[in-house]
């Protein structure tokens, strides 16, 4: 029987959005989620913990996405002699 990811898992979320291929591996997390929950085979209590697991995973999809689009526009202005500017992202 599968019990899903833990909510205490979403503090390190944090930790893990600055690392290469986060959303990728987000993206496959959210699809799995939604499968199990689509299934219809999880308690009321599971369903519930795997939704606001589904819900933290969007987020931090959705502020992943802004930061790299925010980048883009940073780069698209950007004449072929201007110098590179370090790009911070929103906090």
């Amino acid at each position: 029987m599968y019990f899903g990811a833990g909510v205490d898992q979403a503090d390190d979320m944090t930790k893990q959005d600055k690392n290469p291929g986060q959303l990728e591996r987000s993206l496959a997390e959210l699809e799995a989620l939604v499968e199990r929950l689509e299934s219809g085979e999880l308690s009321l209590q599971q369903a519930l913990k795997e939704f606001e697991r589904g819900v933290k995973l969007t987020r931090l999809c959705q502020t992943a996405l802004k930061e790299a689009e925010l980048k883009v526009e940073i780069l698209l202005k950007k004449t072929e002699d201007a110098e590179p500017e370090p790009f911070e992202p929103e906090a």
